[in-house]
């Protein structure tokens, strides 16, 4: 076994680079992820690394299959990471970005629920800068609500570890289930970084505002340790299936009328966390196996995706499709690139997605959850409309928009390159990943029922788009900002706080005339019947005026913190 820490030379590597001159940074960049995987091979299956503090005893590192498996995801995603950003001069961007990859890989090896608490943290410290990065008032402040949301993430994580801690004694991170109030908010702090319903504006609002590079970090790591989690403390909760199937759902709707083409793929990132957490929530077994394999492809592919839209954003300024198209003019590799990762997402047979969503569909099948898997078919027909067909369409066809530009960096075509290779390999060889997974593999994807099946899904959703745009049916690509449940605190309670105050003005400013006015009338009252120089006149006016004072107070109070 190796002796040091799976996230060690992405974390302190990470921290190194600003004190390296350019060139050799670049030649980091492409060199650490690439020793620490080297270094990762070392572990054996059971390895582990305990130490004691502070009178606990904490796991750093615990080595199983499936923390295996994410941990090699997250050294590939670093290198293609990196070397995308390798045109960058950026010390802060190369810096963060590495220490954010690090720390997604110190939480996947985490072995007790106070070390992965100090990596959950640091994996939102890390990751605003990515955002930040890109400058401007828009992204201080998304970059604000994004870091404010994580950081209360990691607040429920702690607050339900000391509970789960004082009820049981014990910080192991194992199976938890949700029977206890500890476990829930624990749950429910996973739930926020998983992007549930109602808690997933975040992503939607914070990735579109990332760096063209900072994107490709910030789609990696975050959700899948999020989903690496739910795979360790909650596989076979059955909430999961539901939550899951409306993840898989929603996204849709939000996505075909969205203009911003990485917000189209930050909804589709929800889409296939919500296959994810479907497969979670079915269980050990198969449903983890689709569930992790997922993953692991999603990270490939959905960075690919991201890889071409921030190329496009990087030489053009512009990511929106009522802006762009005729692009495979100027952009050929590029373009290409794009096809392939909107193939594996659609699931097209040899691509990868279709080698693990089809995992967690058989999966649903199998348990009787017949609803669920027409839902998850009917989500998948909507990510081939949304992102299968959508992004390269009007990123690339669709009408002229006579945008002439220079092809993406080489840095960037090759990071796009290999992943392009690394999602027909997949998908072509599924063996090699089956392997990789935690539970024994009793499947077979390229079976006749499958392939038919998704090509007749695949056929008949190219063919409604076309009869959309035909017809002029489909939405058009207007220059507009959508709003989702996000509308609550955008909209909702700043109208409500600006009401309330309208309407306790008033009232606070009659409140306190109507008591000046009560207490001048006292005082005349006093004056006349006592004098103004006798004790109880005194007493009189000194009770009388803090009385009203407090009363009035009260009642003011009350109306404005309500």
């Amino acid at each position: 076994m190796s002796s040091l820490h799976p996230a060690f030379f992405l974390l302190f590597g990470g921290l190194l680079l600003p004190l390296l001159p350019l060139q050799a940074r670049r030649v980091a960049l492409v060199l650490l992820p690439l020793i620490g995987l080297y270094n990762l091979i070392g572990y054996d299956v059971g390895a582990s690394q305990t130490y004691a503090f502070a009178g606990y005893e904490l796991h750093i590192v615990r080595a199983d299959k499936l923390s295996l498996l994410f941990g090699y995801l997250f050294h590939i995603a670093a290198f293609l990471a990196g070397l995308y950003a390798l045109h960058l001069k950026d010390r802060l961007q190369h810096m963060t970005g590495f220490m954010y990859a690090g720390a997604a890989v110190g939480a996947v090896f985490a072995g007790d629920l106070l070390t992965l608490f100090i990596f959950w943290e640091l994996l939102a410290i890390t990751s605003v800068f990515q955002i930040w990065a890109r400058g401007g008032t828009k992204a201080i402040n998304t970059g604000t609500r994004y870091l404010l949301i994580h950081i209360s993430s990691g607040l429920l994580l702690l607050v339900g570890t000391a509970l789960h801690y004082q009820q049981t004694g014990s910080l192991a991170l194992n199976h938890l289930g949700i029977d206890t109030w500890a476990t829930r908010l624990i749950f429910l702090g996973v739930g926020v970084k998983c992007a549930f319903p109602l808690l997933h504006t975040w992503l939607v609002d914070s990735y579109p505002e990332a760096t063209p590079t900072g994107t490709v970090f910030l789609s990696a790591f975050t959700t899948k340790t999020a989903v690496y989690v739910l795979a360790r403390c909650f596989a076979g909760t059955e909430y999961l299936i539901y939550i899951g199937g409306a993840m898989a759902m929603f996204p849709i709707f939000y996505a075909v009328i969205e203009n911003d083409l990485r917000k189209v793929l930050g909804y589709s990132m929800i889409n296939q966390i919500g296959f994810m957490v479907v497969g979670v929530g079915l269980g050990p077994g198969m449903g983890v196996n689709g569930a992790v394999a997922h993953a692991f492809n999603d990270v490939i592919f959905k960075g690919l995706l991201f890889m071409s839209m921030g190329a496009v954003l990087y030489r053009t300024g512009k990511i929106n499709g009522s802006d762009l198209g005729g692009l495979y003019k100027s952009m050929p590799w590029t373009c290409g690139f794009c096809i392939v990762g909107a193939s594996s997402i659609s699931a097209f047979p040899l691509f990868s997605g279709f080698i693990s969503k089809s995992m967690i569909m058989q999966a649903a099948a199998n348990e009787g959850h017949l609803a669920i898997w027409l839902m998850l078919l009917f989500a998948s027909a909507g990510v081939f409309h949304h992102a299968g067909i959508k992004i390269p369409f009007f990123a690339f066809f669709s009408h002229d928009s006579g945008i002439r530009c220079e092809e993406a960096p080489r840095n960037m075509l090759w990071a796009m390159g290999i992943g392009a290779t690394l999602c027909i390999a997949i998908g072509s060889f599924p063996q090699y990943l089956y392997g990789l997974l935690p539970y024994p593999v009793d499947y077979e994807p390229y079976t006749t029922t499958h392939v038919v099946l998704q090509l007749q899904l695949l056929f008949f959703s190219a063919l409604a788009f076309v009869i959309l745009k035909l017809t002029n049916l489909y939405p058009p690509e207007l220059r507009s900002l959508n709003i989702d449940v996000d509308w609550s605190h955008r909209k909702l309670l700043p109208s409500a706080a600006r009401l309330f105050m309208q309407i306790a003005t008033p009232l606070r400013d009659g409140f306190i005339n109507g008591g000046k006015r009560l207490a001048f009338a006292l005082v005349e009252q006093v004056r006349q019947h006592h004098g103004p120089t006798g004790i109880f006149a005194r007493t009189w006016l000194t009770s009388s005026s803090v009385l009203v004072v407090i009363i009035f107070l009260a009642l003011y109070l009350l109306l404005y913190f309500q």
